[in-house]
């Protein structure tokens, strides 16, 4: 059971997707109980020194808002906006499925060694929309929630510090609390140390593969040079920063999308692409060109 914000006598919300107005005053929903979830809250933020100085929002006044985007194994939500200020008022609260993406286990309960295994991280996105709907990428966070796993009853609550993107990467833009609660609880809890020692052997399986696709391409650009002497001159990328400062191969940013029956034809998939906004990165002073890639769900929150 998951609690929600229904008021008395209104017709149950879905259980995807809900909003916490008044953690006291939450009622129950019902969920599928051979399905492990994982509640996701946002209780609040704080230290956006951005908006110290930020008047109150009179009442019908337009004002710039934050919105927090989540993106989590192929599930996606978004927050209601709320004013921009020091402490803004999000309030949130996501349900998210946790399963195996193979064939035949989508109905499996997941237990604690499988739940471990899974390394996909919960993508934070922080959009800010000024008055005249223009929106800005503030921070984009991945977070591993598999902190929980090790919690007393299946609970965990921390802070968790959004910092800048692009130039700004280094330097803190907020902070917002988030809870995470497992539904069903795990009877057996997993040990700190198993969790820490997993994210320890992903991390040096990450670092590995990506030392031996940078002599790839050391390999490749060599012996692309020697083809012919006009190669010297041509625009070939290989790695790009992406919101975070962080050195992914280009191709990395490739992305499949099922257009469905939204788009026919390629000249419509091309009129698409050539609809999409485009921003130059913000640089502070005159200097060298700034170039920011986006992850693929930082560019869909942004739009641009």
């Amino acid at each position: 059971e998951v609690l929600t914000d229904a008021e008395p006598g209104s017709p149950p919300k879905p259980a995807t997707h809900f909003v916490d107005k008044n953690i006291t005053q939450l009622k129950k929903t019902n969920i599928d109980p051979s399905r492990r979830h994982l509640y996701l809250q946002v209780l609040g933020g704080k230290a956006f020194l951005e908006h110290l100085q930020e008047p109150e929002p009179l009442p019908g006044q337009v004002c710039s808002t934050f919105t927090v985007y989540l993106h989590f194994r192929n599930q996606r939500f978004r927050s209601k906006p709320v004013p921009c200020a020091c402490e803004p008022d999000l309030r949130e609260g996501f349900l998210l499925e946790i399963h195996r993406e193979g064939t035949g286990e989508g109905s499996t309960m997941a237990d604690g060694t499988t739940m471990l295994s899974l390394c996909d991280p919960v993508h934070l996105v922080l959009i800010k929309t000024d008055t005249s709907s223009e929106t800005m990428l503030v921070s984009s966070y991945f977070l591993d929630w598999r902190v929980v796993l090790c919690s007393p009853n299946g609970k965990t609550c921390f802070a968790v510090e959004l910092m800048g993107v692009g130039s700004e990467c280094k330097v803190p833009a907020g902070v917002l609390t988030v809870g995470l609660e497992l539904y069903p609880p795990l009877t057996d809890t997993l040990s700190a140390d198993i969790i820490s020692t997993q994210q320890s052997l992903e991390r040096q399986r990450t670092a590995e593969k990506e030392r031996l696709f940078l002599v790839y391409a050391k390999q490749w650009w060599r012996e692309f040079l020697q083809i012919r002497p006009s190669h010297q001159s041509k625009m070939v990328k290989i790695f790009a920063q992406d919101e975070n400062a962080v050195n992914r191969p280009v191709c990395s940013y490739v992305h499949i999308l099922r257009a469905g029956r939204l788009l026919e034809s390629p000249r419509q998939a091309a009129r698409f692409v050539s609809l999409l906004a485009h921003e130059k990165a913000p640089v502070v002073g005159v200097g060298d060109k700034q170039e920011q890639w986006c992850t693929l769900m930082a560019f869909l929150c942004r739009g641009k």
